[in-house]
């Protein structure tokens, strides 16, 4: 699955941050209205808006009204693209130690 440098950018800009990554873990834990998750923070409803909505750009939730509440629910796919890039760069790096590893012996 290729991601597109902006996507990545969206994706890893929403994860960098403690309080998205905090409603996000509420989010994945059921569906909660924007509303409920304000609660949970010390700072404005609409702060708490703004960082899903960051959230929602990146794709990793997205809001489905339900009456008069917006319900935020997680979107498993964009999380799973986040991991399946991280471990790319895990075999990445893994790989160069290997290469490293082999220079190494080489030289004993």
């Amino acid at each position: 699955m290729e991601l597109d440098g902006e996507e990545v950018d969206r994706l890893f800009h929403a994860l960098a941050d403690r309080t998205r990554r905090d409603i996000l873990a509420q989010a994945m834990t059921g569906d909660h209205s924007v509303s409920a998750l304000a609660r949970r923070y010390p700072f404005s409803f609409a702060a708490v808006q703004k960082h899903v909505a960051v959230l929602e750009k990146a794709g990793l939730v997205t809001k489905q009204k339900h009456g008069r509440e917006q319900r935020v629910v997680t979107n498993i796919q964009a999380i799973e693209r986040a991991r399946t890039l991280l471990d790319h760069f895990e075999r990445l790096w893994v790989e160069r130690l290997e290469r490293f590893e082999a220079v190494l012996e080489e030289e004993d």
